[in-house]
């Protein structure tokens, strides 16, 4: 118990401190939101913090791995059409055993 209590302080006295100005409305909004969560005002908005955070991270992650897949269409000319990529999906959806269609050159 003792080493995680010392664990706790040396976290806390890593932390940076940052100085944000809310408008009065907004933070009686963060108070009462943080009321109902059953957390501080404080632990409320690292909460916001971080989720917003973690969302950027995905959605950065996301748009590179579109611009790596877009790079490879581009790279070697080919793809699957649309209505036969969907017709595949559609017949293994049904539990079909179906052939995955072909790249073909991509059409301009």
């Amino acid at each position: 118990m003792l080493q995680l209590v010392l664990f706790v302080i040396r976290l806390e006295l890593a932390m940076s401190t940052t100085t944000i100005r809310l408008p009065e409305a907004l933070k009686d909004r963060v108070a009462e939101a943080a009321k109902r969560a059953g957390t501080t005002s404080h632990g409320f908005i690292l909460s916001a913090i971080a989720e917003k955070a973690a969302r950027e991270e995905l959605r950065a992650d996301f748009d590179q791995v579109a611009e790596d897949r877009f790079a490879r269409i581009v790279a070697s000319g080919q793809t699957i059409p649309w209505q036969d990529m969907r017709a595949y999906l559609e017949e293994r959806l049904a539990g079909n055993a179906v052939k995955c269609p072909t790249a073909q050159k991509l059409v301009r």
